[in-house]
């Protein structure tokens, strides 16, 4: 696990940079933390501010390089335009276009690659022949750490929280999240949610190896390759996994917008998609991780 004590510095240097953000009950026992509500529509600003503000000068001055389905790429963009630094990001050429206008609109630049040329540039360490300094968007401790802190907030806000329901794509947030819980409550359970349109964890999980498996999802947030390291500490720190069929994260979208007056992307979505499939009961609390998205989704989705 990631030290607690690790935490807790990573969340006190964010801290002053990001939401901390609401939780609203749904009824019967279920809370939605709101991670949408970040300054850049998702949870990522708060481990690329603990990283980033942890950078020498020198670091610093080479300005910063990330890769990404998109939230990490804003929240790079952002964290950098408010340091004053500059910024390239390696995104999904498919990316939605509400993803790729929130990073130039921090005035980074976007270098925009196929799906299987993102993960081959990760796979290969491509950042090694450039000149920024590179943080990873998934694996990199620290960044993970900073997520962190978005388990201790949980921990004051819902005192009674028995069970945390967690979206999973490369692993980062459900790392410090599942990590910090562990730490200061080790009775809370954790239950990972992956969509059948790319359950790579899951399917790694089972495998005991990293995998791919092809993506067929809505959910591009989750869409990253499966890094050992993650591999091992989800392993550790995960109780319970379960994979949201496809089909019903549209719905879930516009069920979630009516019900809670919330907006959730395809990722955002994925815990309380997976509501649905736990036995009620325990005190939960289901992160809605981002909400960006097109708007036409959001259309189709409310129809």
């Amino acid at each position: 696990m990631i030290p607690i004590e690790r935490i807790r510095a990573a969340a006190e240097r964010a801290a002053p940079h990001v939401l901390r953000t609401p939780v609203l009950p749904l009824g019967e026992g279920v809370h939605l933390k709101l991670e949408c509500l970040q300054p850049t529509g998702s949870f990522k600003v708060r481990g690329f501010f603990a990283r980033a503000l942890q950078l020498t000068d020198e670091e610093r001055a080479r300005g910063l390089l990330t890769v990404s389905a998109g939230n990490a790429a804003a929240a790079c963009s952002y964290v950098a335009h408010h340091l004053g630094l500059r910024c390239r990001v390696v995104m999904y050429e498919e990316a939605p276009e509400a993803k790729k206008e929130n990073v130039r609109r921090w005035g980074a630049t976007p270098i925009f690659l196929s799906h299987d040329g993102v993960h081959a540039w990760l796979h290969d360490r491509g950042w090694e022949s450039e000149p920024e300094t590179f943080i990873h968007p998934f694996a990199d401790p620290e960044v993970m750490a900073g997520h962190g802190g978005l388990g201790l907030e949980l921990l004051e806000q819902v005192p009674g929280m028995e069970r945390v329901v967690i979206p999973v794509g490369g692993g980062g947030l459900a790392g410090g999240v599942a990590s910090a819980l562990k730490s200061a409550r080790s009775g809370v359970r954790v239950v990972g949610v992956q969509s059948s349109g790319y359950s790579s964890m899951t399917a790694s999980l089972a495998a005991g190896r990293p995998v791919e498996v092809e993506a067929r999802t809505i959910a591009d947030g989750t869409t990253a390759p499966v890094d050992p390291g993650n591999l091992a500490l989800l392993g550790e720190v995960v109780d319970e996994w379960i994979t949201v069929p496809e089909e019903r994260l549209k719905p879930s979208i516009g069920e979630l917008a009516v019900r809670a007056k919330v907006v959730g992307e395809g990722a955002g979505v994925l815990a309380y998609a997976a509501l649905a499939q736990l036995e009620p009961g325990p005190d939960t609390v289901a992160i809605v991780s981002g909400g960006n998205l097109a708007p036409s989704l959001l259309a189709e989705s409310l129809a």
